[in-house]
């Protein structure tokens, strides 16, 4: 990029501002432009080519856009599989406890009928006296 004073008057230049304007190896004004990609030189101004394309800053933002949901779905994914193995520890837990409400189901109708039994066997014994 070459700095180089405006072909008309100098003093046409300096009404707009202090500084001269400054024209692209193209012979065109240099725009103002703001360094946007992340680094030590972010938010700092320069000059640049009116043909500088503003598609490559765009692109690093959208790399950078691209970077950042590809973590938060590798993250998302992670804690899905987390997930799916507490359901299935959970579901085994589950399983075990309803096997266990079955046998104290059927132990707790032995009881009874045990129980029943005992009543009846003590009567008897008492009436056989």
């Amino acid at each position: 990029m070459a700095s180089q004073q405006s072909s008309g008057s100098g003093s046409s230049s300096l009404c707009r501002g202090s500084y001269p304007q400054l024209y692209c190896f193209h012979n065109e004004v240099a725009l103002l432009r703001v360094v946007r990609h992340v680094g030590p030189h972010q938010g700092k101004r320069f000059y640049g080519c009116s043909y500088w394309p503003d598609e490559i800053d765009d692109i690093r933002e959208m790399q950078h856009l691209m970077f950042e949901k590809d973590v938060k779905f590798a993250e998302l994914e992670l804690h899905k599989s987390e997930l799916e193995m507490n359901r299935k520890r959970l579901k085994d837990r589950k399983s075990k406890l309803d096997d266990q409400v079955a046998q104290l189901g059927i132990e707790e109708r032995l009881e009874l009928q045990c129980t029943r039994a005992c009543r009846k066997l003590a009567l008897a014994f008492v009436l056989s006296w």
